[in-house]
């Protein structure tokens, strides 16, 4: 990563054998609180010596500390007229059957055209407005990823759903094709997982320091050389469904960050399927289906029909 996305400091003799947590809020109070700072040093966007340390790791002289700059929040995003596929709302949520190639939020590089530049457009308020950059957003699917996404339309719905995706309650299947034949008809990958030192956008896995992923996962059917598999997250990590298949040796055909291009599919097979979850005001159980997209049947398609 280029050295002016970081911030740069070094211990002095006077600064030596403080909390890593303690040095940089002293040196940051004016950007982050404690908490954000602690925040970020269990995310890995803080180096000490190229190392990713603990928030109480007690710094040295001349160690270098890098930290990861904040990318500045974008302001008054557009409201943008974009199709959207809601199957279903209410007063206090929406579940949008999201498209890939969509991106689910705005950010540097991509300041339009995403889900919530289309959500602005469709509806007055959203939940969480104080975040310029995710109003609304609760949970995300990766750009290249399809399937259904649940929105929040006020503080008390998304505080109520974020609470149900942390326990652990939020009812989600993926369908997923993947390399290779998987012998197993059901298991599980419990790798922890994190963010790579060298390329931020990239996560792998990281024994030591990452962060719990559980994925669990079961056959429908083999091909030739690829399995379709039902997945059913236990956490919901960034990138979590991808590296976990990856390292079991089965990337997730169209995947080209952490597989293969693979030509029958141009981004990774890889679907939000089921989605289930209480509604926070009335209590009750929704649960919402969406069938493989177009270039996905017609992956299992021209699968089947290879000998």
């Amino acid at each position: 990563m280029p050295k002016n996305r970081f911030e740069e400091f070094v211990v002095a003799p006077q600064e030596a054998h403080r909390r890593l947590d303690v040095f940089l809020a002293e040196k940051m109070s004016s950007q982050h609180s404690r908490a954000q700072i602690q925040k970020r040093i269990k995310n890995g966007a803080v180096l000490v010596n190229g190392a990713v340390m603990t928030p109480h790791y007690p710094v040295k002289e001349g160690e270098k500390v890098r930290v990861e700059k904040l990318e500045t929040p974008l302001e008054d995003l557009p409201a943008e007229a974009i199709p959207l596929k809601i199957v279903y709302e209410d007063d206090d949520c929406l579940v949008v059957d999201k498209a890939a190639g969509m991106v689910v939020h705005p950010a540097h590089g991509n300041p339009h055209h995403t889900l919530v530049n289309a959500l602005l457009f469709h509806t007055q308020t959203l939940g969480n407005a104080k975040d310029k950059v995710r109003p609304g957003i609760v949970h995300r699917l990766d750009k290249d990823t399809s399937g259904l996404l649940v929105v929040a339309k006020n503080d008390y719905t998304h505080a109520k759903l974020a609470r149900q995706f942390k326990d652990h309650t939020i009812d989600r299947v993926y369908h997923a094709v993947v390399r290779g034949v998987v012998q197993h008809d059901e298991g599980v990958c419990e790798e922890p997982v994190g963010r790579a030192f060298l390329n931020r956008k990239k996560v792998v896995i990281r024994p030591s320091g990452g962060k719990d992923a559980v994925t669990f996962f079961r056959v429908v059917k083999r091909f030739a050389n690829a399995t379709l598999v039902e997945i059913r997250p236990k956490t919901g990590r960034t990138h979590q469904i991808r590296v976990h298949f990856a390292h079991m040796g089965h990337p997730i055909l169209g995947d080209t960050f952490y597989g293969i291009p693979f030509p029958p599919i141009r981004r990774q097979a890889l679907h939000a399927s089921t989605l289930g979850f209480e509604q926070p005001r009335t209590k009750k159980w929704v649960s919402l289906t969406s069938e493989l997209p177009e270039d996905m049947q017609e992956l299992l398609r021209s699968l089947d029909s290879r000998p």
